[in-house]
């Protein structure tokens, strides 16, 4: 495709070329009439010649832009999909603007019942597919967060985005997003020789721009405030933790958590012992984290209150293997490594996990089979895998801790989405809260079989020392037991060479001159059973909101209208899968007639005892109708009582996207449903047991 949009790119700028050269031949040919010098006839020639170019012009414009994926035609269509979703998700209430009464206020959104109850069922599955399935620890802890902690884990001093003002108004823009629209414009237009290569190596690297950078690129580019036009300040940082204070005097300082995983770290001894101080072991968290966005935009892809998911697994740093990495190795998907971010043609490639791993292109079999369950979690709440990718952070752009990093990323309207970060934090987190606290934040692993080792000891001659400094031999003692290993080489040194040492010169031990009979510092070997460590962490971070947008995306569509019916008659459907549906299932009677609201009431009943999400609809509307109310809201399936349910116990299941129908006795239907609903049995192995009952009225076409 880079190839082949290189040609169209140079084709459109050759053609728009030849049909300037011709529209200035034409205003030639128009003044040279009007002297007399030239003939109608040939400046009627010119124009249709320029009319013919233009067209031929017009034609390889709207050829580039379908490669480019961003021009004109392409943003308008990504804009009115765009305008549909949101229409059908207000208009459901799905979603709606928080205080919308009070004008509203930008970054905080509502789930209506229906989005509730979709949210509700991702996360069920989440807490399904990992907490269960991986047998992880679940905690929950608060969002009020004292400072200390945070300023341990360095959000207090780093969590921060580049931000500008508007020059004119004084109205905040974040940076980076700013650029980022500006570039993309610029793309979806011809480009001479090597901008496009430039301006697409500086999006691939946008996220690692720092301030100066950064502000250098918004200069280049002549980037000003939207909407204004106005000139805009150097970018600077701005954090983005909401700060509060804690108790009623208001002296401690504390911030709503912008992240969950916090709350894990610092309950890692009790979760060690928990465990049975056995590594590895993984914990999660489900709930609420706050970041207050610079300017929210895109809905509830990016907000100022989110559910978050996180886990955190605690892995020994030089083991990590996995025992269940054959599970997932054979998984195909695509993989848009570091390598292929930088080089000419940046497009992700199809590659088995296993692959990955063997040929070093994601660090672990540990980071990889956590990638592998994420996208067999996104897979099973309805994301398309063809416009899914897991995205390796560039070098620049991981924190100086990190091993390795993924960002499982999917394609909307608004571009690709990271939705899920999965990544190697190495033990930064653990050692941060250690160094704070002066708690063990470690554990103690046990050798398969023991070991000999050598170590470097360092004896403090106890007796020798208290004569010495009598009050102040136990600082003394500490300071020479805690001593850093190459400081205790150094301090060894300097004894042999001038026979006494200042432990100031050595650690933080005060100022005092140790001498050579004072301490025995010398390597020796040791047989050892175990060490102690601090384990590495591997976290997959899930953005609740971003996920589920994204599948509301990916599930919309507007079935055709079924011969007979006008063309405006289109229907919205969102095809949820089953797992993640609000309602599993709709009960319906053919006629408004009391013996059949009577057997809805009791199928409804039987439904809802089996542990199935149902509504009836006795409304009076024509049962096309409901069915088209139903598809709208994502419903699966959808039961109809008539006459012959009264004659046989048999009743009508519809399945939403074939539109196809059974006829099963009213004794098979809890099963029936229960097994579709978990996607235990497949449609097709229904309509296999049970006779047909022909379709609906609606045409089951994208």
């Amino acid at each position: 495709m880079g190839e082949e949009l290189g040609e169209v790119e140079k084709e459109v700028l050759e053609a728009q070329a030849v049909a300037d050269e011709q529209g200035n031949n034409v205003r030639a040919l128009k003044a040279a009439v009007k002297k007399g010098e030239k003939t109608k006839e040939e400046l009627n020639e010119a124009i249709a010649l320029l009319k013919k170019l233009k067209l031929e012009l017009d034609g390889k414009r709207k050829r580039f832009d379908e490669l480019v994926g961003g021009g004109s035609a392409s943003s308008v269509n990504k804009e009115a999909f765009r305008r549909a979703v949101g229409n059908a998700l207000e208009r459901r209430m799905f979603i709606t603007q928080s205080f919308s009464i009070y004008g509203g206020t930008a970054g905080l959104f509502d789930y209506g019942p229906p989005g509730c109850a979709v949210k509700s069922n991702i996360q069920d599955f989440w807490k399904r597919h990992f907490i269960l399935e991986e047998n992880m620890l679940e905690i929950e802890g608060p969002a009020v967060t004292p400072a200390p902690v945070l300023k341990a884990s360095g959000h207090v001093e780093r969590f921060t985005d580049l931000m500008v003002k508007d020059a004119g108004n004084g109205e905040c823009h974040r940076a980076d997003h700013l650029l980022e629209d500006v570039l993309k414009k610029m793309l979806a237009n011809p480009l001479d020789g090597g901008k496009r290569k430039e301006i697409e190596n500086v999006l691939a690297r946008l996220d690692e721009l720092g301030a100066q950078e950064l502000g250098a690129q918004l200069k280049k580019y002549e980037v000003k405030a939207p909407d204004t036009n106005n000139e805009i300040s150097d970018p600077f940082p701005f954090n983005l933790m909401f700060a509060t204070s804690i108790g009623p005097r208001g002296d401690v300082q504390g911030y709503l958590r912008p992240e969950t995983a916090q709350g894990i770290f610092v309950n890692f001894p009790q979760l060690l012992y928990y465990n049975g101080n056995k590594l590895p072991f993984a914990a999660a968290q489900l709930g609420q984290s706050f970041r207050n966005e610079i300017s929210p935009q895109q809905g509830i892809l990016r907000v100022r209150e989110f559910t978050q998911g996180e886990i955190e697994h605690f892995v020994d740093p030089e083991h990590k293997d996995h025992p269940k990495f054959s599970r997932v190795a054979d998984l195909e998907m695509l993989v848009f490594s570091r390598e292929k971010q930088v080089s000419d043609v940046k497009r992700p490639v199809t590659m088995k996990l296993g692959d990955a791993v063997k040929s070093g292109i994601m660090d672990n079999e540990t980071i990889a089979y956590f990638i592998g369950r994420v996208y067999t979690f996104m897979v099973a709440i309805g994301i398309n895998p063809e416009r899914m990718r897991f995205r390796q952070h560039l070098e620049h752009e991981m924190a100086h801790y990190a091993e390795d990093c993924w960002d499982c990323e999917v394609e909307s309207s608004y571009g690709w989405i990271e939705c899920v970060g999965i990544a190697d934090r190495s033990a930064y987190d653990l050692k941060q809260h250690a160094a704070a606290t002066n708690k063990e934040m470690g554990a103690w692993i046990t050798f398969d079989k023991p070991k000999f080792v050598e170590e470097l000891v360092v004896e403090p001659i106890s007796k020798v020392l208290g004569k010495a400094f009598r009050k102040d031999a136990k600082t003394v003692v500490s300071a020479l037991k805690t001593m850093t290993e190459e400081n205790a080489l150094k301090m060894k040194a300097e004894l042999e060479k001038s026979g006494e040492a200042n432990l100031k010169a050595f650690c933080d031990g005060g100022d005092f001159v140790i001498k050579k009979d004072m301490v025995k510092i010398e390597r020796e070997t040791k047989k050892v059973s175990g060490k102690f460590i601090t384990p590495g962490v591997i976290e997959p971070s899930f953005g609740i909101g971003r996920i589920l947008y994204c599948m509301f995306e990916h599930t919309y569509y507007v079935r055709e209208s079924a011969e007979g019916e006008k063309e405006d008659d289109k229907k919205v459907v969102f095809k949820f899968t089953p797992l993640v549906a609000p309602t599993k299932c709709t009960v319906f009677p053919l006629l408004q007639k009391e013996e059949f609201n009577v057997v809805c009431r009791d199928v409804c009943n039987s439904l809802v005892d089996s542990g199935l999400s149902t509504i009836i609809d006795v409304t009076g509307t024509s049962i096309g109708r409901r069915y088209a109310r139903t598809d709208e809201l994502g419903v699966p399936f959808a039961v109809t009582v008539d006459h012959d349910t009264l004659e046989d116990n048999t009743v009508t299941l519809r399945e939403r996207d074939t539109c196809s129908q059974v006829r099963i006795p009213i004794s098979d239907l809890c099963a029936t449903l229960k097994n579709l609903s978990s996607m235990k049995t497949k449609w097709e192995e229904v309509q296999a047991q049970y006779p047909s009952q022909g379709g609906s009225a609606s045409v089951a076409k994208e």
